[in-house]
């Protein structure tokens, strides 16, 4: 399957699905237009068919992709991907058997993003139509355990001819281009697209990952999702990551996830302090106060150190395909 064909994209690179409001209609419209794939993040399900909607009217004609987070997949949130008639589903952080049958039977693509060999195989027997393979470079929500370099080979003979996406460290057309001569379908790029004008992150958040050398892999916000992420450290992180009482409460919240209603995350997001233990997976978004940015994750990949300026989200799409 040659995926750049069937979804008639005109460069090989594919913006993450950044969840919780990150990545809305203008940004993944944004970069559907300029050749890529644009992806919309989870969000609550009428909200979400609200923003396919917008991206639809801001990029007729162009492909779509949705990003589901498994602990907090809803029925209602593939009803609005099926309704929507989106052309791709990425699935991550867990098993949806039911949710891929739904969307593969209305003619939707569904991608599982995985971190190891196991996994692929478990969610290919699923019905995925292919993979994202994660690298322990990414930003965001951790099951890579390996560098890009070592996960993609693996992940490429698991999948055989069904197509394999590449994400992790990705940041800049010579990344984009190692990943594809590695056999990688296209590349995936969270962070760059993070920093980019239509993103819908706080600009504070935004200027803390700019340039950023140092990432973090932790597992400190982790209240209603205890899992791994890789974010640029702030005064939460600085203060409590590895901190063991706060890993036990995160570990106990898990279930969380699939009773909390996703609308009251940015509540939740907002109450937040650096000094009250007690950090959720909600980042800060534009309309927050600023002091959010030190109590909330601030997501980045590894390649954030080689990334200096914020851009229209065209732009990236341009200098990650090399057309600078």
């Amino acid at each position: 399957m040659d995926l750049l064909d069937r979804l008639r994209l005109e460069h090989p690179v594919v913006q993450a699905g950044m969840g919780g409001g990150i990545a809305r209609a203008e940004l993944a419209a944004a970069v559907s237009n300029a050749g890529g794939l644009g992806t919309l993040g989870i969000m609550p399900p009428a909200e979400l068919g609200r923003e396919i909607g917008r991206c639809r009217e801001l990029a007729p004609g162009r492909p779509l992709a949705v990003n589901l987070l498994v602990p907090f997949l809803r029925r209602a949130h593939v009803r609005a991907c099926v309704e929507g008639r989106v052309d791709v589903v990425v699935l991550f952080f867990g098993h949806a058997p039911w949710a891929v049958s739904a969307l593969r039977d209305a003619g939707i693509m569904v991608l599982h993003q995985v971190g190891e060999a196991d996994e692929a195989r478990r969610v290919l027997a699923e019905g995925a139509d292919g993979l994202i393979a994660q690298g322990i470079e990414a930003g965001g929500h951790l099951r890579a355990v390996r560098p890009l370099r070592e996960a993609l080979p693996r992940l490429l003979d698991v999948a055989r001819e069904r197509p394999v996406l590449a994400a992790g460290g990705v940041a800049t057309a010579e990344d984009v281009r190692a990943v594809v001569d590695a056999g990688a379908a296209a590349a995936v790029a969270g962070t760059r697209f993070l920093l980019t004008e239509e993103c819908h992150a706080h600009p504070a958040y935004q200027r803390r990952v700019l340039g950023a050398e140092t990432t973090v892999d932790t597992e400190l916000f982790g209240f209603g999702w205890p899992a791994r992420h890789r974010v640029v450290p702030n005064r939460a992180t600085e203060r409590w990551d590895g901190a063991r009482a706060v890993l036990a409460v995160n570990n106990r919240t898990g279930w969380l996830g699939g009773v909390v209603p996703l609308g009251a995350l940015r509540t939740m997001t907002v109450a937040q302090r650096p000094g009250l233990p007690l950090f959720g997976p909600g980042a800060a978004l534009r309309g927050m106060p600023e002091r959010v940015v030190d109590a909330t994750p601030l997501y980045a990949g590894q390649g954030a150190r080689d990334i200096r300026t914020i851009v229209p989200a065209a732009t990236a799409v341009r200098e990650l395909a090399g057309l600078r």
